[in-house]
């Protein structure tokens, strides 16, 4: 268990921490459009349905998740709220909605679906006892509502195009981000989602929210960071990118195969709104005021990472949403609103042409 600081005091929540701008339901609704018309492109020219953002598996996985006893009163929350083990679904992916090559370096992704969850679901979820985590390799989401708009309407209209461009700028991004990181020894996220993720090993990676949840009657963002020694091993390894336009998922199959691995999974709680403010997931909280506390641990074996059988089920039937869970861990703040509605459009369009599938013993 992480230390915390002295006086440590969570805040508690209060819905004038929330504060969505007048126009927000119109951007949202230009947001959704917007995606729409990438999965309309991608649908068109792949022949196949698939999402709007994180659109490429790298990889399909099933292991157990643990949530640990003899924790603090102020993380006994909702799923937390008492011990257990529970099985798990996990999709690894990368950040567009187009099936690019892997050497058009964006940010990684993974998704994971708690399945045997009771307790009272959020308003509208579809799925009665499930809870679902969906965490990126940066601990912000760089961009305000309107800039993730403009930025979503340049990625439609070079959706299917120029892929010869995107890989020659995602190289130069690379490039650069390898300085800037030098430099600063820190990553703003602006130049992975513009292309320029490093081109290191994703299971080395620590995974984030970037925005916030309630956590009972606190608010904090998650985190899930290896743990095992076979993936701390991996942190900031230099892998091939260019080589295979499907480098990144044959990579996690190799290591799937004889491997498995553990991640802890961490709660960071708002101890002052100032600072650690809800509504804007752009403002990094900080860890040495409020550390992220683990309470449980993610496990994953050995086992095949990717089969057509498992992506027909996990890829084309399965949601992955922040608003799929529990009303303890309602999600806050202006992303997290605008995912809600297009998440659901983005599920829904797959869900006419495959259906729906939530049972995870139908993940082979």
């Amino acid at each position: 268990m992480n230390q915390v600081p002295a006086n440590f005091k969570p805040v508690p929540y209060d819905p004038f921490y929330e504060a969505p701008e007048p126009d927000e339901a119109q951007t949202i609704q230009e947001i959704i459009d917007t995606m729409a018309e990438i999965q309309r492109k991608t649908f068109q020219a792949q022949k196949h349905a698939i999402r709007s953002v994180h659109a490429k598996g790298l990889a399909l996985l099933k292991g157990e998740f643990q949530v640990y006893d003899n924790l603090s009163d102020y993380l006994t929350q909702g799923l937390f709220a008492k011990p257990g083990t529970y099985p798990i679904v996990a999709r690894l992916s990368t950040q567009p909605g187009d099936v690019l090559p892997d050497s058009v370096s964006t940010p990684r992704g993974i998704s994971f679906k708690v399945f045997g969850v009771a307790g009272e679901h959020l308003p509208g979820a579809g799925e009665p006892d499930t809870q679902d985590f969906i965490l990126v390799n940066s601990p912000i989401f760089p961009q305000q509502l309107k800039d993730f708009l403009s930025g979503l309407k340049r990625f439609d209209l070079l959706t299917n195009k120029a892929e010869g461009f995107k890989e020659g700028l995602s190289k130069t991004l690379r490039a650069v981000g390898e300085v800037v990181e030098k430099v600063t020894g820190s990553d703003t996220g602006v130049m992975p989602g513009m292309g320029g993720q490093l081109a290191v090993h994703p299971l080395g990676d620590t995974y984030y929210s970037q925005a916030a949840f309630l956590y009972g009657p606190y608010m904090a963002k998650f985190s899930l960071t290896p743990v095992s020694a076979n993936l701390t091993a991996l942190k900031d390894q230099p892998i091939d990118i260019d080589s295979d336009d499907y480098a990144l998922r044959l990579l996690l199959q190799d290591f799937f195969a004889t491997q498995g691995g553990e991640w802890e999974f961490g709660v960071q709680l708002s101890t002052d709104i100032d600072q650690m403010p809800v509504e804007d997931a752009s403002v990094e909280w900080s860890q040495d005021e409020s550390p992220y506390l683990t309470v449980g641990k993610l496990t994953i074996t050995p086992q095949s990472a990717w089969s057509d059988e498992r992506a027909a089920v996990v890829d084309d039937k399965m949601a992955f949403s922040p608003w799929q869970g529990l009303l303890a861990h309602r999600p806050l703040g202006a992303i997290q609103r605008a995912r809600n509605t297009t998440y659901q459009a983005s599920a829904q369009f797959r869900r006419n042409l495959y259906g729906t599938s939530e049972n995870p013993q139908d993940v082979k």
